[in-house]
């Protein structure tokens, strides 16, 4: 069959994300699917299952990355394996189809494939990629990262959730330690389909997003220490409130993104107020910051101001603290080579598009500094992601999965 004749099966790829959504589905219709909890587990092996009923063989590396491959023409070729995926992981209150959607247009893509009986040059993987969200283990995107030789496995390992369990033993827990080395697996090329987690291809009415890069990003995480005491029996002046410097603080790093616009964020998404009673005065607070922007000398300069802030906010309310900068992901820039597969796959799909750049972060991120990969967008209603209410239409999900067959097919046609 000829490759511009392979046609995804659209309703086969909304059952299935219908199906695995209710592996941790939410009472408001998302996911809690943490990583490496069972449900993590219960996920992977569905996907695992799926695999091998197409012919894949799923291999396992130490962090838990999972790629299923079909393979090539020549199966003694040294040609290594095009990849497509995302990630099963989701926030605590994610949507439907954030990272799902990613491995399971990639796995209904592989079923197109082996159905039509179609020989490709070189093999072709489904990845599901572990710890993308980082809502467990913080940095996000932590095993990509090990594959791409940003980070060791010994500090994946040593990462700790809010309750003090490791990644490393709770990934040994779940049974998804494999024994390949991180890394070890070369890929000629990966693409990642997502939905755009934003609002501008909706607003367009674009179906398909042609993604070039990825802003840049950095987490910090700060302890603002005081002393806790009596509400009623403490002074106003003689008060060391730790939850009003944090607030504070958090004022100045909103100001710091908007002084950056228009392509600046700022976010304090994370706070944990110490001892948290209503007749306290708070002793302690921790909370995160999250800078993004396409240039990472303005994320420099952010993170100067930042710096100053701590002790401008602080001081005056003989505050201290403690701050450290827990992950940086610099701007990215696709591979011009794959940028093009899609938009030809686009055009053959005969789908509107659009170029642009992703504003969250993405294992194709990391994954860029060892092999070329680019990544295709698909809208999702208003914007909304990382919620309950995430929704991308049945329509749209398969224009992805279409694009992304296509893509991956014709950089297969230049690999042979």
């Amino acid at each position: 069959m000829p490759a511009q004749n392979l046609q995804i099966d659209g309703k086969r790829l909304w059952d299935d994300l219908m199906a695995t959504a209710q592996i941790g589905a939410t009472a408001k219709g998302g996911i809690c699917r943490l990583t490496l909890t069972d449900l993590d587990a219960q996920v992977r092996g569905w996907f695992k299952a799926q695999c091998e009923a197409l012919g894949a063989t799923v291999t396992i590396d130490e962090l838990g990355n999972m790629f299923a491959r079909r393979p090539g023409k020549n199966a003694n070729a040294a040609l290594p394996p095009i990849a497509m995926g995302s990630h099963l992981d989701t926030q605590p209150t994610g949507g439907k189809f954030d990272g799902t959607l990613g491995v399971l247009a990639a796995l209904e893509a592989l079923r197109t494939l082996h159905r039509a009986g179609y020989e490709t040059n070189a093999p072709i993987e489904v990845v599901n990629w572990t710890n993308e969200e980082g809502a467990r283990f913080a940095p996000p995107m932590l095993a990509s990262g090990v594959f791409a030789g940003v980070f060791t496995p010994e500090y994946a390992y040593a990462r700790t959730d809010r309750d003090g369990k490791t990644f490393g033993d709770e990934l040994r827990r779940i049974g998804y330690r494999g024994s390949e080395k991180a890394g070890a697996h070369k890929l000629s090329g990966l693409f990642e389909l997502h939905i755009e987690q934003g609002p501008i291809l909706e607003a367009e009415d674009r179906m398909i997003g042609i993604v070039q890069g990825v802003q840049g990003m950095r987490w910090y995480e700060v302890t603002v220490t005081g002393q806790a005491g009596h509400t009623g029996a403490t002074p106003m002046h003689l008060r060391k409130n730790a939850l009003l410097g944090a607030a504070r603080l958090i004022e100045r790093i909103d100001a710091i993104a908007r002084a950056h616009s228009p392509d600046a964020v700022g976010t304090v998404g994370r706070i944990e107020n110490r001892p948290n009673s209503p007749n306290v005065i708070p002793g302690e607070v921790f909370f995160t910051v999250d800078f993004r922007h396409p240039d990472d000398a303005v994320l420099d300069a952010m993170e100067a101001k930042l710096g100053s802030a701590y002790l401008d906010c602080l001081r005056p309310l003989d505050l201290n603290f403690t701050a450290r900068r827990i992950w940086n992901a610099p701007a990215v820039k696709f591979a011009p080579a794959l940028i093009e597969c899609v938009r030809i796959g686009a055009q053959q799909a005969g789908l509107s598009s659009r170029d642009m750049i992703s504003g969250a972060g993405h294992d194709a991120a990391y994954i860029a500094r060892v092999a070329p990969t680019t990544m295709i967008f698909v809208p999702c209603r208003d914007g909304i992601s990382h919620n309950e209410a995430e929704f991308t239409t049945p329509d749209q999900c398969t224009a992805g999965a279409q694009v992304l067959l296509n893509a991956v097919l014709e950089f297969d046609r230049r690999l042979g």
